[in-house]
C-alpha cells in the first residue's frame, strides 16, 4: 500500500469506510456505529474502547465524553443518525448486558488492537490504496468541523485538547481560508 499526504479522511472517504462496515458481517452494526461515532466525536481509541452505556442518554440524545491524554471531558449531542446506530448496537447486546458500548466476540470491551485492526480491514474493503488506521477518523473529525466554519476554540472543546495548539492545525489547513483569495 502507498503512504499518503494528509493524515486524515475526507467526509467521502470516511462513508466509503461506513458503506464498507455496514455489508460486513455479523458484526455490522457494531462495526458501523463504532465508526459513526469515532468520526462524530473525534474519539482516539483508548476512548472509543472505554465508552460505557452509562456515558450516554439515548432519550436526551447526549453523550457524556471523558478524554484521555489529561483531555477536557465535555457533553456532546447525538445525531440522529448515530442515535439509530447505537439503537441497534444495544439492541444486538441484549443478553449480554456488558456495560461498555463496543464490545468483542466475548463481550467485554473491545481493545485498541481489535479497532486498529477492524479499521485496517475495512479500509481494504473500502478499496483505499493507502494504510487507514483509526485517528485519522479523529483528525477527520476536525478538519470537517473546520471546513463547515467552527472556530478554533469550539473545535478545541469538541475535541478534548488542553491546548489549543493541537487544535490550530485543523483550522490551518482548511480551504475555507484562502476562499476568497483572488477574487474582487
Amino acid at each position: 500500500m502507498d503512504s499518503r499526504t494528509r493524515e486524515h479522511l475526507t467526509p467521502d472517504e470516511v462513508e466509503k469506510l461506513l458503506i464498507a462496515a455496514r455489508s460486513t458481517g455479523r458484526y455490522s452494526q457494531r462495526d458501523e456505529a463504532l465508526v459513526l461515532i469515532a468520526y462524530r466525536h473525534g474519539f482516539r481509541v483508548s476512548e472509543l474502547v472505554a465508552l460505557r452505556w452509562e456515558q450516554i442518554e439515548l432519550k436526551a440524545g447526549l453523550m457524556h465524553v471523558t478524554r484521555r491524554k489529561n483531555g477536557t471531558p465535555s457533553t456532546h449531542t447525538i445525531q440522529g443518525d448515530e442515535l439509530r446506530a447505537l439503537r441497534r448496537v444495544l439492541k444486538s447486546q441484549e443478553g449480554d448486558a456488558s456495560p461498555y458500548v463496543f464490545t468483542s466476540e466475548r463481550g467485554g470491551p473491545m481493545t485498541d488492537s481489535n479497532v486498529r485492526k477492524l479499521i485496517a480491514r475495512l479500509g481494504g474493503r473500502a478499496g483505499f490504496a493507502f494504510p487507514v488506521h483509526p485517528h485519522q477518523l479523529r483528525h477527520a473529525c476536525g478538519y470537517a468541523l473546520a471546513e463547515k466554519g467552527h472556530d478554533t476554540r469550539r473545535i478545541q472543546l469538541w475535541l478534548g485538547h488542553k491546548n489549543i495548539t493541537h487544535t490550530v492545525r485543523y483550522t490551518q489547513l482548511s480551504s475555507d481560508a484562502f476562499r476568497s483569495f483572488w477574487r474582487d
